[in-house]
């Protein structure tokens, strides 16, 4: 499938092999695992993040396998979940740096190009979240927003 933004062709990637069940090598409880998961998280990191660590530095493969849920729903569970979901707040992130920077370069017209290809993106987003339940109806997005939701 073609990309949306650029005239290019897409990537193929690799596939995770098909499992139903836990490896029998991996080093940690369910238990242990979700508390482990709770205290990356208290560290600010995110639950892509966590799995990284998990799978690099813990040895840990699959979440899901291991402890039957998956790592947003260990977070919920627990009550440490952002009320923004991860991929928005990480396109608000971008949103404001670029912002920035074109306050202090106006006449840079292909970054200004590129914040408006990122607006596009966070308002299909919210579109798609709104749709889902994920994020409330009232919820607007601007960059005032944008950086009130960021500072909390």
């Amino acid at each position: 499938m073609a990309r949306m933004h650029a005239r290019k062709k897409g990537k193929s990637s690799s596939r995770r092999p098909f499992l139903t069940e836990n490896p029998k090598w991996v080093p940690l409880g369910k238990t242990e695992i979700e508390e482990l998961i709770v205290k990356i998280a208290a560290d600010g990191n995110t639950s892509a993040m966590i799995g990284l660590i998990l799978r690099d530095q813990h040895g840990i493969p699959n979440v899901k396998l291991a402890t039957g849920k998956s790592v947003t729903q260990i977070l919920k569970e627990k009550g440490i979940m952002s009320k923004l979901p991860e991929d928005m707040g990480a396109l608000l992130k971008k949103v404001i740096s670029l912002n920035s920077y074109l306050k202090h370069n106006p006449r840079d017209l292909h970054n200004t190009r590129n914040l408006h290809l990122l607006e596009a993106k966070i308002r299909r987003l919210e579109r798609y979240y709104k749709n889902k339940g994920v994020i409330p109806d009232t919820w607007k997005y601007s960059l005032d927003r944008a950086e009130l939701e960021l500072s909390r």
